[in-house]
């Protein structure tokens, strides 16, 4: 059906527009994020895979990804119909009547590719110091055709089977949280345990990027959440005052139980509970109240303190805590939503427990989780799996120990001399022709 482009709303597309420029900008700030937190001899790396893969998702997407996820085709997958971004000037399948959008289709697509691309970018915090480049570049072209197109056609297309089971999820508590969390716990495990972890001191290389990274990521979240109400209404309003106000009270709850547990606050705790907030109203921005975004948020910041330290008990080594924060907070926040989610805020959403609708939409919203996270896990393994045979997935011991920045990229992130800028494969210390340790 061709798209009406006389009822275009200029104001909402320049909203949307700005949105998808702040959610792109969310991706360097993950890569400054991981990248204050990881070692000094591992920080370009961390910083090349976030940065290639805006490269990697953008052009995949164009080609044939925003179809399959957005694609009429069936409620698991899309067709090929807009395979090279054809028929633009067609509306969005499932799109229409009470829902038709009052923002040209090319707009949408723009929108949904940012999504796209931050999504695969999140996994990297799980897997840094030890991802061999030449798999992930293929893993994250796979993961985002395989894994993120088909979830994002389930939930974020009217079409799909779990929008029709009546899961919500606003902007992505399931589709990329849920996704990525679920896919860094598997690579962690796959990729195995960092040389030397738990024993060994791995210190931050830089506190304050950290916090940069951070701020950058509680910016762009506004388009995040507020972008996906598609308008400049008093939904994205909702959305957007929902979304400080549960990242701010998750970096207080986590701050309040670290200083009761370890007796001190730090910058790390701050940044991850504000994060974990902002995970955990994705799927609730445009459904709950700002006291709802509140109780969620608060929840979320001392959940998620709490799951940081699964790792050390059940021994899978997720560097950058992308499990206890994105996949914690993720299923936190789209659960919570079967309680707090109510009408007077969004019509076209539904009475959580608290507001009268019974366990209906917390059955629903588990159900989505569910599937999302079971089917991410079995496709994640397999890709990876497939791609130990074909490249490896795991870097050499030597090339570990000597740092990702000069072993793979020949670069570092702090030369505070000449000497220390030398790169060892130019001067024949180093040999990447070593023989590599065996591939976890």
């Amino acid at each position: 059906m061709k798209f009406d482009f006389t009822r275009v709303d200029t104001g909402s597309t320049a909203w949307v527009l700005v949105s998808a420029a702040l959610v792109l900008f969310m991706t360097p700030g993950v890569a400054f994020f991981y990248g204050g937190m990881v070692r000094t001899k591992h920080v370009m790396a961390m910083l090349m895979q976030n940065f290639v893969t805006i490269a990697l998702v953008s052009v995949a997407w164009v080609v044939i990804g925003y179809s399959l996820a957005f694609g009429k085709g069936n409620g698991f997958i899309g067709d090929l119909h807009f395979v090279d971004l054809t028929h633009m000037n067609e509306m969005v399948p499932g799109f229409s009547g009470s829902t038709a959008m009052v923002i040209p289709p090319l707009v949408y697509v723009i929108y949904q590719m940012m999504f796209a691309v931050i999504t695969p970018s999140l996994i990297t915090g799980a897997t840094a110091d030890r991802w061999r480049f030449s798999s992930f570049v293929p893993f994250v072209v796979l993961w985002s055709l395989l894994v993120y197109c088909p979830v994002a056609h389930w939930i974020f297309s009217p079409v799909g089977w779990l929008a029709k089971f009546g899961v919500l999820d606003f902007a992505g508590g399931i589709v990329v949280h849920t996704t990525a969390g679920a896919a860094a716990l598997v690579m962690a495990i796959v990729l195995g345990k960092r040389k030397g972890w738990p024993d060994r001191p791995m210190p931050q290389s830089n506190l304050p990027l950290m916090l940069v990274g951070a701020g950058i990521l509680w910016f762009g979240w506004f388009g995040f959440n507020g972008g996906s109400a598609l308008g400049a209404n008093q939904l994205a309003a909702s959305a957007f005052l929902n979304t400080n106000t549960a990242g701010a009270a998750a970096l207080l709850g986590w701050l309040a139980v670290e200083r009761l547990r370890h007796g001190r606050t730090t910058t790390l705790g701050a940044a991850g509970g504000a994060v974990a907030g902002l995970a955990a109203v994705t799927p609730c921005a445009g459904y709950v109240s700002p006291l709802g975004a509140l109780a969620i948020g608060a929840a979320a910041g001392v959940l998620c303190e709490f799951a940081v330290e699964w790792k050390h008990r059940l021994g899978y080594d997720d560097a950058l805590d992308v499990v206890g924060v994105h996949l914690v907070g993720g299923v936190f926040g789209a659960l919570a939503l079967g309680l707090f989610a109510t009408k007077s805020i969004n019509a076209a959403g539904a009475n959580g427990l608290f507001y009268g609708g019974g366990a209906a939409q917390l059955g629903k919203q588990a159900v989505g989780v569910g599937a999302a996270f079971g089917y991410t896990v079995v496709a994640t393994l397999v890709i990876a799996l497939v791609l130990k045979r074909i490249t490896g997935n795991r870097v050499s011991e030597t090339d570990e120990e000597l740092g990702l920045d000069l072993s793979l990229h020949g670069e570092t992130a702090y030369a505070l001399s000449e000497s220390q800028a030398t790169d060892p494969i130019d001067s024949g210390e180093y040999s990447i022709g070593e023989p590599q340790a065996a591939d976890s």
